[in-house]
């Protein structure tokens, strides 16, 4: 299963977080560390303490944060960054896009025709990427 923790494993869950979630993972990216306690306070009486435990234990299964003890309490800190996750989930939603020969055509189109109608310069950068590949994959 992705995201579950295993012996030297850094896989991340990339599946869809859900609104309380993303909100967490963003405070503790803003602060680098942080209790269930540290959250409550930063989220007032807007959950309930529990609530917040549970979503961080969540994070932590699905290897976003990662969390180390601390007398009594875990102390919460990110697995990975926030530009590393966003990669992350962009390379998987390429590859889902992609993965399906039969939209391949129409999705690269979308995307050429997007980069071209807003930003002819990204499309270029775009252009650059495609050529350092090919000569890369031919061994130049």
């Amino acid at each position: 299963m992705l995201g579950k923790r295993e012996s030297g494993s850094r896989e991340v869950a990339l599946e869809r977080l859900g609104q309380l979630e993303s909100e967490v993972l963003k405070r503790v990216w803003a602060r680098g560390e942080m209790s269930v306690r540290d959250l409550h306070t930063e989220f007032g009486s807007r959950l309930a303490y529990t609530t917040l435990m549970t979503t961080l234990d969540r994070l932590y299964k699905k290897t976003i944060l990662k969390r180390r003890k601390e007398g009594r309490a875990f102390l919460y800190s990110p697995a990975v960054t926030e530009g590393e996750y966003r990669e992350m989930l962009a390379q998987r939603l390429m590859g889902v896009i992609l993965g399906s020969p039969k939209h391949q055509d129409a999705v690269l189109c979308f995307f050429v025709n997007a980069l071209g109608e807003n930003d002819a310069e990204t499309l270029d950068k775009l252009d650059q990427m495609v050529h350092a590949k090919m000569r890369t994959l031919r061994g130049e």
